[in-house]
Order: structure tokens, then sequence, then C-alpha cells
């Protein structure tokens, strides 16, 4: 934990060990972009065309099709908000001249740059990857570089919900910035290996703290731990400390740095590579931080939330007593589909609303629920400004809206849905015994996706769900897939080796 004013460190613990960051690597991928757009290299109306590799990434996901084009305001917005690795990993390649592998070279030249001397990258996103490291300290500096080098783009971070483009989506962290007083960011992490990561901001009477928490047991555990942390720190700050803003990126020492290590590396080839940046890496004159005013906390959603917390921590000690280690083709998909439903679920204090299928070839973006996407024809500033780039990523100046059906696509054609009625399958649940239970696989946008999944699901799973009932039911915001007539020992033991493939599921009882 750091004094954001003055850059003194006020506590640490293990700060110099490395552990795996998770999502908390968007944060420097986020950095990269910000730092394009204010040398002018890129604008966040930037069309960026979406890899078959971005769009395969696992959850959490935005949605993204391979082929289709897209603003890249709409990326920043689902990578820091929703912690997209879709959006992520386009991001990346996009900056990267198409290769990810070369982003993530620069992400780690970019770490050593600005002080993250422990940390390597591997990709965009931060799923678990050989060497792919940080540690606690070093992810507090960087948490403390977006709020002094962006500060235009800082406030997305405080968000809790905004258009991407196919969808609104919501901030994983949304349930800590509630429920502290003063949080305005920054980012969340979750990986199996990784454990549930934060690096937070406060501010409270003119005190400014950064902090990072890493291997957290559960999200409700990881929110207490940096709560208790952020107290300490503002008791123990002092009022009037002085404002010593991190000096610019030294690009030169980290070149050399990785030129060393590549020597004393045996067989290795030392590759010198042109970084002098054409523009100044300080943005112009930051706005005065100001303090948040004290959230009205909804104690009823926050029951719910601390409920789904432990629904959670349930399934990953069930998983863990079932089946032991999951394989490892399988381990990647078993804890992307367990970090969505935690961080997205858990941080929402609601009922748990069923994730899209990571399968891209399952996607539809014609057919997504999701409320007509908009185009922002923005009446701003002149680009070039600081003050435009910061008014067109919140997309709070003045617009001018039109409204289309559907994402920008390269050379796809999408058949139009007009005429199409809306089917529901409709299958008899067996009432017999205590066959009262079922469980649900997803939620999807046609009918047709929803029973293909079943159809594929019960293939998958005949053990336990060969005498059960397919059943597609329409709901607000699309076709839920639920397999009927279970009772609740046969649901319970499909949900626990469909979660332990990477699929997803829900146990529903009589009274769901």
């Amino acid at each position: 934990m750091i004094d954001a004013r003055s850059g003194e460190v006020l506590y640490a613990e293990n700060s110099d060990t490395r552990l795996h960051p998770a999502s908390l690597t968007k944060m420097m991928t986020l950095y990269i972009a910000f730092e394009e757009i204010s040398r002018g290299n890129i604008s966040l109306d930037s069309m960026v065309t979406i890899s078959k590799h971005a769009a395969a990434q696992p959850p959490s996901r935005l949605g993204l099709r391979a082929g289709q084009k897209i603003q890249l305001r709409y990326l920043i917005r689902a990578a820091a908000i929703k912690s997209a690795n879709d959006a992520a990993t386009a991001i990346g390649e996009f900056i990267g001249g198409g290769s990810e592998p070369a982003f993530a070279e620069r992400m780690t030249r970019t770490a050593h740059a600005i002080g993250m001397d422990s940390t390597t990258f591997k990709n965009a996103n931060g799923l678990t990857a050989k060497g792919h490291l940080s540690t606690a300290h070093d992810l507090t500096v960087l948490g403390r570089r977006l709020f002094y080098d962006f500060p235009q783009f800082y406030n997305l971070f405080s968000r809790r919900s905004t258009d991407a483009g196919l969808a609104t989506v919501n901030n994983t962290n949304r349930r800590f910035l509630d429920k502290y007083e003063g949080a305005d960011g920054i980012k969340t992490g979750y990986t199996v290996p990784a454990g549930f990561n934060l690096t937070a901001s406060a501010e409270r009477d003119g005190k400014r703290l950064i902090a990072t928490v890493m291997g957290g047991t559960s999200t409700d555990d990881r929110n207490r731990r940096m709560m208790k942390l952020l107290d300490k720190g503002f008791a123990a700050a002092p009022q009037n400390a002085p404002v010593n803003p991190p000096p610019p990126a030294d690009y030169q020492g980290a070149d050399e740095a990785l030129v060393a290590e590549a020597g004393a590396t045996p067989g290795a080839k030392t590759i010198t590579a042109v970084v002098a940046p054409t523009k100044s890496l300080r943005p112009q004159a930051r706005p005065t931080a100001t303090a948040a005013a004290a959230p009205v906390v909804d104690e009823t959603a926050l029951a719910a939330a601390e409920a789904v917390d432990g629904m959670q921590d349930s399934i990953l000690g069930a998983l863990a007593e079932a089946t032991g280690t999951a394989p490892a083709a399988e381990t990647q998909m078993a804890e992307a589909g367990i970090a969505e439903a935690v961080e997205d679920l858990a941080a929402s204090g609601e009922a748990p609303i069923q994730m899209a299928s990571a399968d891209p070839m399952l996607t539809d973006p014609s057919q997504t629920d999701m409320t007509l996407v908009e185009d922002m024809s923005v009446i701003a500033p002149p680009q070039g400004t600081l003050q435009a780039q910061a008014a067109a990523l919140d997309g709070t100046l003045g617009v001018v809206k039109k409204k289309r059906n559907a994402p920008i696509y390269d050379d796809v054609q999408v058949a139009s849905a007009e005429g199409q009625v809306a089917e529901e399958v409709v299958v008899s649940m067996s009432t017999s015994g205590d066959r009262h239970w079922g469980i649900s696989v997803g939620r999807y946008p046609s009918s047709f996706d929803a029973e293909k999944v079943l159809l594929k699901t019960q293939l998958t799973e005949s053990a336990t769900l060969n005498q059960s009932l397919r059943k597609v039911v329409e709901r607000k915001g699309g076709y839920e897939a639920t397999f009927a007539g279970l009772t609740q020992e046969q649901a319970d033991l499909a949900c626990r080796r469909l979660v332990a493939r990477g699929l997803e599921c829900t146990a529903m009882g009589p009274e769901s």
C-alpha cells in the first residue's frame, strides 16, 4: 500500500513475491492503449478487426466474433469494466501489429520502464501462462501510474456499468466501489492459480491511497482484506504529504536491462528495438481529483452478493473434492468459467444470470441479448485534446444517436431477423417421486442455440442426464437451456461434473 501523493510505501507484506496477476494484467494493456492514444498513433474511433484468436478467448467475454469490426473505445470499456478477455486480446493484437506475443513483449518493456522490475507479461488478458508473473508492489506502482499518467481516462475504472457496443457491461469491482467510502477504482482479477486479486484506490479528506491484495480466498475475503488495509493506511498517512508525481518512463534503461538479460542467457540473440517516443509520455495538465461522496449501500443487494459468493466458494470446494485436479487441457476453460461467475455475478449482488458460451461458434451477435447498439456522433472539442479523448471515452458530451441493429462486420452478411417468431420449446416435466429438481446450462440468443447446447450437453453427460427432460424457456433477454425431472442428488452431481469440464451449470430446486 502506498500514499499516492508521495509514493511512500505505508505497508508491505510479501510485496515482492512473484505471483499470477490474473486480470490485473489488463491495467497494463489499458496503460499502453492510453499511451498510444495520447501520442496520437491511434484514436478511440480507430476500427479494430477481431481475429479468430481474440474471438476464441474464454470468459469473461464481450462476445466478439472473428471478422467483426468494432471501435477501440468499446474494447477499452469492456476490458476495464467487464474484464473481457476477448476485448483485451483484440487491443493487444491491434497495437502489436497483429501479434499478441509482440504486444506482450512491449508490456514487459513498459513495465520495466515505469519501475515494475519484477514483472513479465506473456499475454494481454492475464490468463495463466508460464512466466506471466508480477508482484503486489509492481501492480500498485502500475495503479499509481494510471492515476497520474492518464488522468483523463482514470474515471473509467469507477463506473458501475457502461456501453461496450455489443451490450451494457457491469463493473466486476462495483461491489467494493459501493461498499467502501472514497473508492474509485481500479481493477479485479481471478484465476484458480492466482486466487482473488484487487488493486484499489480510494481518497478521503485529501489523502489518496493505492493498494494491492493478491491471493484472496473469495471476493468477500479479498474485499475485507482491502478495506482493512486501506483503513489502516488512512489512519497512518500524514494529512499534508508532498505531491511527487512519478517520473517519465525510462524506456532507454528498460531496453538496456532487457538486452543484458538476453545476453546472459546461453544461445540468446540480442535484438535492439527502437522505442523512443515521438511525443511526450506525460499528459497535459491533469484535473484535480475530488473526494467521492459516501455511497448509499443497498444492504439487500449486499446480502444477496454474499450469498452468491458462498455459493461460488462451495462450488470450488465441491470440485476439489469430487474431481481432484482438472486435466491440463480443461483447466483453463474451467478456471475461466468460474472466474466470470465469481467476478461478475458475485459483484452484482443479484440472482445469477447465465453466461454466454465461451464457444465463439455459438455466439450470434445478430440475436444477442442487448438493446439496440448506438452509433455515437460526438459533438466534441478537437480530437487532439486530452479533454476530447476523455469525453469521447466517457460518452458524456452532447451526442446525436443513430441506431443500428447489429455490430459492424467485414464482408460478413447477417440475415435479417425480421418476421421471425420467437419459439418456445415446451416439454412436460415429470413430477413422479422426488424428481422436482433441474439444472440450467446457460441463456442463449435463440431457441435453436439453446436446444443445440442441450443436445451437446446431454451427450457429454449422459450418465446423469440420460433420463432428464430437455426444456428451453423463453425469458427476458434470451432463451434458457434447462434439464428437468432430476432428483436433488442428480442435479448437484451433474453440475459438479459439468463445471469440472469448464461448462456452465446451475442447480434449480422446486422453489426456483
